[in-house]
């Protein structure tokens, strides 16, 4: 995991799209950092050890493994209102299915007056964290986004977005927008070739399709109210790619599909069958909801993401399955900065049956049910990438299925997660994670009897001060212990060591 100066200072890079001053107020930078974290651990890797690394850390050390990142960001400025970035990083991992060495980041940027912004590439972070996460969970302490964590690597995309939350004219600047439109592919074929069993089939070249919509409620004035409420919609879908199953092949990707996918509508004729009865690829997403109050010395925020899979959970027939959460910021308190309290839930699931050609006049009701959230029975590798979860890892990754198996088989849970940060004295930090999980299966392979999990990670961090200076000198070491306890992901211990090194060039 990064340490925490190297997050500082490539949230502070990644961050560029979220200033809102004008564009004059940017300075030309340029960032570079080095990671390098190693690990040992009594069978697999913990799971908050190698959970929130955005696929860096391997998920079965065994004995000894880690990985080692080197990248470097830049923010330039060009005539007028526009300004530009770029970013590149690489990782070296061990152990790990495949590559060892492997492209992590590499993205450009183009941004019109904090308005406007196209980024095309791959990229740790996104606009949800441009836009400074509005309706969703802290990006460092919680348990993860519903839809677009900190679990997996980067996606690479093209992505059209607003930098910051713009006014809605005639209401005086109380109501502000924002939102993004993005199309990716994925590039794992080499390693699902390799980590899914032979006798299982999955899709290779996965399309995938996102767009989000926020509207804020904030007093524009300067002596502001200290009360603001944020909704949000979200969606995120699968298309396009060729599955290794003959009978499938290829599946549809024109223009015309990728419309019937941003629109949600049925496959045409060269749709697989269940795609011309319900909609075109694999659709979820949630409604985000978050109240935010901010005071002289502390700061809460309630959020909850109700979380939908298909047209049953869009209309709310799966109860109350989502992520609620409490953050508290403690601006005074010098040994506890930030709290974070979670609950998840995905028990309800629109019912227990699912029926694609239902019969309302002999079954009254609904008729949806089992919605098997993050797996689809034609994208089986479901919602995740490089086998981590893109969402929460907490509905356990494909990675972890020891037969090879390519989905989600731990999507109906509960859990409580809570996780915490704050000084020790100077330049010591420390953070801590925790997470009880009870898994139920999915509706469809329930297991025989509850499974437990209880997973916690603790590190302490040393900011090296600078001997010149009253800065950070940008090295950082970090220790941490972790461990997980029950049946579901077995009884790990584990140890490691973060060294980072960061700083600006000019």
């Amino acid at each position: 995991m990064l340490s925490r100066g190297a997050l500082l200072l490539a949230a502070f890079a990644i961050g560029l799209c979220a200033h809102a001053g004008d564009s004059t107020a940017h300075r030309p930078y340029t960032l570079y950092y080095i990671v390098c974290s190693g690990g040992a651990a009594d069978g697999e890797t913990p799971f908050w050890m190698a959970s929130h690394t955005h696929g860096r850390m391997p998920a079965d050390i065994s004995s000894v493994g880690g990985y080692m990142q080197a990248g470097v960001q830049h923010a330039g400025a060009l005539s007028g209102h526009w300004r530009w970035g770029a970013g590149l990083s690489l990782v070296a991992a061990a152990p790990r299915i495949r590559r060892n060495v492997f492209v992590q980041e590499a993205y450009a940027e183009l941004v019109y007056r904090d308005r406007i912004a196209l980024c095309m590439g791959s990229r740790e972070g996104s606009c949800d964290e441009a836009l400074g996460y509005p309706a969703g969970p802290d990006p460092t302490l919680s348990s993860g986004d519903l839809l677009l964590s900190t679990n997996a690597r980067p996606i690479p995309e093209i992505n059209i977005y607003t930098p910051r939350f713009m006014a809605v004219p005639l209401t005086g600047g109380w109501l502000q927008a924002g939102g993004y439109f993005a199309v990716g592919r994925s590039f794992d074929t080499e390693y699902l070739r390799a980590a899914i069993a032979a006798d299982r089939h999955y899709v290779q070249d996965v399309l995938w399709h996102r767009k989000a919509l926020y509207l804020q409620v904030k007093d524009p004035r300067p002596q502001s109210l200290p009360l603001s409420f944020t909704l949000g919609i979200r969606h995120v879908a699968q298309w396009g790619g060729t599955s290794t199953l003959p009978k499938m092949g290829r599946q549809p990707q024109s223009l015309k599909d990728f419309a019937r996918i941003v629109l949600g509508q049925a496959g045409g004729s060269d749709a697989t069958v269940s795609d011309q009865i319900n909609v075109l690829g694999n659709h979820y997403g949630t409604y985000d909801f978050r109240l935010d109050y901010v005071g002289a010395h502390f700061a809460v925020g309630a959020y909850y993401q109700h979380f939908w899979e298909d047209r049953s959970g869009i209309e709310w027939y799966n109860g109350v399955d989502g992520l609620a959460g409490l953050r508290i910021d403690l601006h005074t308190f010098p040994y506890v900065n930030r709290l974070v309290v979670e609950h998840l839930s995905t028990m309800n699931q629109s019912g227990p049956f699912h029926f694609i050609q239902y019969d309302h006049r002999k079954y009254p009701g609904y008729g949806g049910g089992a919605d098997n959230y993050y797996n689809n029975e034609e994208y089986t590798t479901g919602a995740s990438y490089f086998g981590r979860a893109i969402g929460s890892p907490l509905l356990i990754s494909p990675t972890y299925n020891a037969d090879g198996a390519p989905g989600f088989r731990h999507n109906r849970i509960r859990a409580w997660h809570f996780g915490a940060e704050g000084g020790i004295a100077g330049p010591w930090t420390w953070r801590t994670r925790l997470s009880t999980i009870r898994s139920f299966g999915t509706p469809y392979a329930p297991t025989l009897k509850p499974l437990n999990n209880t997973s916690v990670r603790i590190d302490v961090c040393y900011a090296l001060p600078d001997r010149h200076a009253s800065r950070p000198s940008g090295w950082e070491f970090t220790a941490t212990l972790a461990t997980d306890r029950g049946d579901l992901l077995g009884n790990h211990n584990g140890f490691g060591l973060t060294i980072s090194r960061s700083g600006i060039l000019k």
